[in-house]
């Protein structure tokens, strides 16, 4: 796993640095309760996170009602109320995760969040799991005209760093990160415990699959 010219960092959020499912399932939950819909496991839930709040709302609702453009603009805000209320109280660090940020930090390797959650759950997230201090850069779902697995939040944050795409490693969970990096030039290495929805990471077209973030931190940083 060659990783000797890797200069800079950015990792996804949900399913790789923080385990949000627990939150987003209870919001998910609410909603459909106050829409009088039928409720989704955590499992259920699990496979519609990745692409933002309007695909996993989207997703949630049965196909009567997310194709009615109307119902889901009615169902999007009410979400987010649920969310605004559950986001961070369930959500925990998945192992190895504090170890690998701070092997980087002390390895002065800048490192960014890029995430396709929105920008009003992202920051309030990272503070209270207590990761902010360890970003220089935070790239929302709606931080930038695109999202992942467009490149642009990549290329940014490339640029933002002053690096060339190929001196960055990008870490996710799922082929949306996959293809992301891909796209910019970017190396990629996935995790195998976040939400890969039906594509398990050993079928995605990436550079490396690590166990935790700590082991990532290791390989990297050793190259």
């Amino acid at each position: 796993m060659p990783a000797p010219h890797l200069r800079t960092l950015t990792i996804d959020l949900d399913g790789t640095l923080l385990n949000t499912l627990p939150d987003l399932a209870a919001a998910a939950n609410g909603m459909l309760r106050e829409l009088r819909l039928p409720l989704h496991s955590e499992a259920t839930v699990a496979t519609f996170i990745g692409r933002g709040v309007t695909d996993l709302v989207t997703r949630c609702l049965p196909a009567e009602q997310s194709a009615d453009a109307t119902f889901l603009a009615n169902a999007l805000p009410i979400f987010r109320r649920h969310y605004m209320a559950e986001n961070g109280r369930r959500t925990v660090l998945y192992p190895g995760v504090m170890e690998g940020l701070n092997a980087w930090k002390n390895a002065g390797i800048p490192m960014a969040v890029v995430t396709n959650k929105a920008a009003a759950f992202t920051e309030p997230l990272l503070a209270a799991t207590g990761l902010s201090a360890f970003f220089s850069l935070v790239l929302s779902g709606d931080s930038l005209p695109e999202k992942k697995p467009h490149p642009l939040p990549l290329l940014y944050a490339c640029q933002h760093f002053g690096v060339a795409p190929e001196d960055n490693l990008h870490i996710g969970d799922s082929k949306h990160d996959a293809e992301a990096a891909r796209a910019a030039g970017c190396h990629v290495w996935l995790v195998p415990y976040g939400y890969n929805s039906a594509t398990p990471v050993q079928a995605v077209d990436c550079d490396a699959i690590v166990a935790t973030l700590a082991e990532a931190a290791q390989r990297m940083i050793k190259g």
